[in-house]
């Protein structure tokens, strides 16, 4: 089953509060001409947001974060998958990554209405490599 897979950056900033600064964060980014690939946010104790972005372009991303006196954490490696959407094909990606002996250590996806999905893989930078390797070949 055909498919893209790069390795990408990935940044981690953890924030006070709910969708308002949320939304504050985002458009932060936005306004510095970022374009997230992929996200993740997931509550934090007491009252907090611990966000993962995975930006187009890692170099921007940091500018604005400087600009704004924000925080990240990163970059760390992480591997992006994009194809078709069919029947199997995630569980191929899993037994080529598993037979290559690279466990990652955590992973999300999504499909979309279109027949394409995306899944990334938060993976150390030697494994990232070696699991990129062992997708192509």
């Amino acid at each position: 089953m055909p498919f893209d897979a790069r390795i990408v950056e990935c940044y981690t900033t953890t924030i006070e509060g709910y969708a308002a600064e949320a939304s504050r964060l985002l458009s932060l980014f936005a306004r510095a001409g970022v374009s997230l690939l992929a996200f993740k946010a997931v509550p934090v104790e007491p009252h907090g947001i611990q966000f993962t972005l995975v930006p187009n372009d890692g170099s921007r991303m940091t500018a604005g974060a400087d600009k704004a006196g924000l925080k990240l954490d990163g970059p760390h490696p992480a591997l992006l998958i994009q194809g078709n959407d069919e029947s199997g094909a995630l569980s191929e990606i899993y037994d080529t990554l598993s037979r290559a002996n690279i466990r990652p250590a955590e992973s999300s996806g999504i499909a979309d209405i279109q027949g394409s999905y995306g899944v990334i893989f938060y993976l150390g930078k030697d494994d990232c490599q070696k699991a990129a390797a062992a997708l192509k070949g």
